[in-house]
C-alpha cells in the first residue's frame, strides 16, 4: 500500500481536474484591433499564421470609418467601426490589440479595460511612467488583463538565450551590449513631439527590456548622452546602466543611421549574441555554434521586418486568458513601469521634447 499523502487536503484538491472528455476545447481568442496602421497589420498577418480554431479578429476600428472599412475587406473582417467606443462596446470582442500612435495609447487602454476587455498595448505601453501607472492601476483595480506588447520576449530565439543564463552555460552574466539604429527620420510619429517620437521611445525600450531581464531588474545608475533631432526628439542616445555585482549594459538607439540590429551577452565562462534584429531575433550564436529559429512566411506583404514574429505574443495573451490571468508572468506590470521610469530619465537628461513641449522629470529610476 502507498502511503498516504501529507499534502494538505486543500492544495490535492486544487490540482484535480475533471477528465478530459468532460471539458469541451476552449474556442478562439476572439481579438478587436485598434487602428489600422501599418503594425496592425502586420499583427494580423501573424495572427493568420495560427490556428483559427484558437485566433480569430473579429473586428478593427479607426477614427477613420472608410479607412477601417478598407482595412477589414483587405483582412476580411466581419465589422469595422469608424471610433474606438464602438470597438469597446462590442460584445463580441474579447481582446484588444492597440496599435495606435503613442500618445493614444493612454486614452485608448483606459477605454477598453473599462469595457472589460483584456488588452495588448504596443510599447511603448504610454508616454512616460505616471500614465504607465495609471493604466496599471485601472486594469489591476478592475481584474482586467494588461500587457505591454514588448514581442522580443517570446521569440525563441528569446527564450533559447534565457535557458542558457538560466542554465548557467555563460556562467555569470556581465556585459550587455546592443544597438539598434534606423533611417526613420522622415517617419512623422518617429521624428514628431507632438505624437511622442525620438528614438528612445520608439527603438530604446528593446535594449531596456534585455537589461532587465537578464542583468537584475533595476540598476543602480543610468547615464544618457546623445543629440537632437531638429524638431527636438531624441535623435541618437547612448546609455550605460550600471548593475550590482560590476555588471554593465551599454545601448545604443538611433533614428539617422541604419545598424544592423545586434546586442550580445558576455558572462564569465562565455558568451552569447543576437548578430540582428535584437528587437525580434530569429538567429542565436553561442560562441562558434550558429542556432536559427525561422519564422512561418506572411500571406501578405510585411512593413517590418520579421512581423510574422508578433504571433508570439498572441500565444501568450491566449495561454494567460485561459489560466485567467490578469497580468503576465514573462512581461510583468512592475517590469512596463521600471522601462518606463529609465525611458522617462534618459529623455530627461539628454533634453528630449515631447507631446507637452519639454523633457519629462523623472524620480530616479531606481524607485
Amino acid at each position: 500500500m502507498e502511503p498516504a499523502s501529507t499534502e494538505p487536503q486543500h492544495r490535492r484538491d486544487a490540482g484535480v481536474r475533471p477528465p478530459p472528455e468532460s471539458c469541451p476545447p476552449p474556442g478562439p481568442t476572439r481579438w478587436g484591433i485598434c487602428s489600422a496602421g501599418r503594425i496592425c497589420h502586420d499583427f494580423l498577418v501573424a495572427l493568420k499564421t495560427l490556428p483559427p480554431e484558437e485566433h480569430t479578429a473579429v473586428a478593427v476600428a479607426a477614427r477613420d470609418l472608410p479607412r477601417a472599412q478598407a482595412f477589414a475587406r483587405r483582412h476580411g473582417l466581419p465589422r469595422a467601426y469608424g471610433s474606438y467606443r464602438e470597438l469597446a462596446e462590442d460584445p463580441d470582442v474579447e481582446v484588444v490589440y492597440v496599435g495606435t500612435v503613442n500618445p493614444q495609447h493612454l486614452p485608448a487602454g483606459r477605454l477598453f479595460l473599462a469595457a472589460g476587455k483584456a488588452v495588448l498595448l504596443e510599447k511603448p505601453m504610454a508616454v512616460g511612467a505616471h500614465q504607465v501607472r495609471e493604466l496599471v492601476e485601472a486594469a489591476r483595480s478592475r481584474g482586467v488583463f494588461l500587457m505591454e506588447g514588448f514581442w522580443t520576449r517570446f521569440f525563441p530565439a528569446w527564450k533559447r538565450l534565457q535557458e542558457l543564463v538560466a542554465g548557467g552555460a555563460l556562467g555569470e552574466p556581465r556585459i550587455l551590449r546592443g544597438a539598434l539604429a534606423f533611417t526613420l527620420g522622415d517617419v512623422e510619429r518617429v521624428r514628431e513631439p507632438g505624437l511622442a517620437g525620438g528614438a528612445l521611445l520608439d527603438l530604446g525600450g528593446y535594449g531596456l527590456q534585455m537589461a532587465t531581464a537578464l542583468l537584475g531588474g533595476a540598476p543602480c545608475s543610468l547615464r544618457a548622452h546623445g543629440c537632437l533631432h531638429p524638431s527636438g526628439v531624441d535623435e541618437t542616445v547612448t546609455m550605460t546602466l550600471e548593475y550590482e555585482g560590476n555588471r554593465q549594459a551599454v545601448l545604443t538607439c538611433s533614428m539617422a543611421a541604419e545598424l544592423p540590429g545586434g546586442a550580445a551577452l558576455g558572462g564569465t565562462q562565455g558568451w552569447a549574441e543576437f548578430p540582428t534584429h535584437m528587437n525580434c531575433p530569429t538567429e542565436l550564436v553561442v560562441g562558434d555554434r550558429r542556432e536559427l529559429f525561422p519564422l512561418p512566411p506572411p500571406s501578405q506583404p510585411l512593413n517590418f521586418p520579421h512581423g510574422t514574429g508578433l504571433r508570439y505574443e498572441a500565444q501568450h495573451v491566449r495561454e494567460c486568458l485561459l489560466q485567467r490571468l490578469t497580468e503576465s508572468p514573462v512581461m510583468p506590470l512592475a517590469e512596463s513601469e521600471l522601462i518606463a521610469r529609465l525611458l522617462d530619465e534618459a529623455r530627461r537628461q539628454v533634453g528630449s521634447v515631447g507631446p507637452e513641449g519639454g523633457s519629462p522629470g523623472a524620480p530616479s529610476p531606481t524607485a
